[in-house]
């Protein structure tokens, strides 16, 4: 008897599954198109009634489109060394790559462009737990320099976690706030800044 997975993975016609949902409406996110929930039910051959009980609302459904994005660029950085600029804090050129990635993604960019406020709302509120599950991977990062030495501060690391966050956040949403571009440069600028790479002899 062949298996879901095994129907899945030879292209059995197996049916389409949440999974399947995320990723084609990841696909569509990352094109810098719009995510409609009705033209995925129909691309997935599922009434929208379906495609709701698979991934909650279309909110919920952006929140994990954008999380694994995020997510997946954090892994990406932090498992290669060349992510450390010379002379710079771990943390630090971390952080300054990935606020660089965010802005440069075309999906992110059309969604802040065309749903500027509604990314806002999603996240950097606690409408949902983006920014939560933000808060805790920068606090992880942060604490693993500060256990080694390689950054050291008299700034507690929970208000350390929240400040790098609402830089990071700063600068993303810059058009927002501002009407300003959206600037990694000067994000990375108040992350070195902030977080200074601890000399080897000091």
């Amino acid at each position: 008897m062949v298996t879901p997975l095994q129907a899945q993975l030879a292209g059995g016609g197996a049916r389409p599954s949440a999974l399947d949902a995320f990723r084609r409406a990841r696909r569509t996110f990352l094109e810098g198109r719009r995510v409609d929930m009705g033209a995925l039910a129909r691309e997935l051959g599922v009434n929208r009634a379906t495609l709701y009980r698979w991934v909650g609302s279309r909110e919920q459904l952006l929140v994990e489109i954008v999380w694994s994005l995020g997510h997946r660029t954090f892994s990406a950085l932090l498992a290669d060394p060349a992510t450390v600029q010379p002379g710079r804090s771990r943390s630090a050129s971390v952080l300054d790559a990935w606020v660089h990635a965010v802005i440069q993604n075309p999906g992110m960019r059309a969604f802040v462009e065309h749903e500027g406020e509604l990314a806002l709302r999603l996240l950097t509120t606690r409408a949902t737990d983006f920014q939560s599950r933000l808060l805790g991977v920068v606090h992880d990062v942060l604490a693993e320099d500060l256990a080694s030495g390689r950054v050291q501060t008299e700034i507690p690391i929970e208000d350390l976690t929240y400040v790098v966050v609402r830089i990071l956040e700063s600068y993303v949403y810059l058009t927002l706030t501002t009407g300003e571009q959206p600037d990694a440069d000067r994000a990375g600028r108040v992350l070195h800044a902030l977080l200074p790479a601890v000399p080897a002899n000091g």
